[in-house]
């Protein structure tokens, strides 16, 4: 008698990797979310192809890697343990994706086809006074972020920029150095 072979998950666990990518319009760009097979090479971050059979041909649109950024304080990197800094850098972000989970970059941000590929820019900054200072300048330039206070004690420890397409918001950080 012969067996049938159940897997134990379903079969449409990854059915949206062999579909037509969903498109998402910022403005006038067109993003085709990267799929499980376009993440394989490094140059699909910033040039997706959309080669399925449509009738209307293979369309071709370049997609602005869309980047978040994190920033932590030096002094702070010196002078606590690595994990508890670590962490501040992981509450910033979370909130500031949390916070923005509505927005068409978010979303493209955290699709799961982006899951295994998110992008994220780690810089520093020398103490509270810069972090606060350039929270300043976000704000002033309409760049959406969450700066991380710890409580109880009322440290600013770090902030995080919601996603966004790097080319619209690389300047502001043009300046500060990787965090290493």
């Amino acid at each position: 008698m012969a067996s049938i072979f159940m897997p134990s998950y379903p079969l449409t666990k990854n059915l949206h990797l062999l579909t037509r990518p969903t498109r998402i319009t910022r403005g006038s760009t067109t993003v085709f979310p990267r799929t499980a097979a376009r993440m394989e090479s490094s140059a699909a971050a910033n040039a997706t192809v959309d080669s399925a059979s449509t009738g209307e041909g293979t369309e071709i649109s370049t997609a602005d890697t869309v980047v978040q950024y994190v920033v932590l304080r030096r002094d702070l990197i010196d002078t606590w343990p690595l994990g508890s800094v670590v962490t501040q850098g992981c509450h910033a972000s979370v909130a500031a994706v949390w916070l923005h989970k509505d927005d068409a970059d978010t979303l493209l941000y955290c699709s799961p086809s982006n899951l295994d590929s998110m992008h994220k820019v780690t810089l520093e900054v020398k103490g509270e006074a810069q972090i606060l200072n350039l929270s300043e300048k976000l704000k002033a330039g309409g760049i959406a972020h969450k700066l991380w206070i710890e409580q109880p004690e009322n440290i600013p420890t770090c902030l995080a920029t919601k996603p966004y397409p790097k080319s619209s918001i690389s300047t502001f950080f043009r300046k500060l150095k990787l965090c290493k």
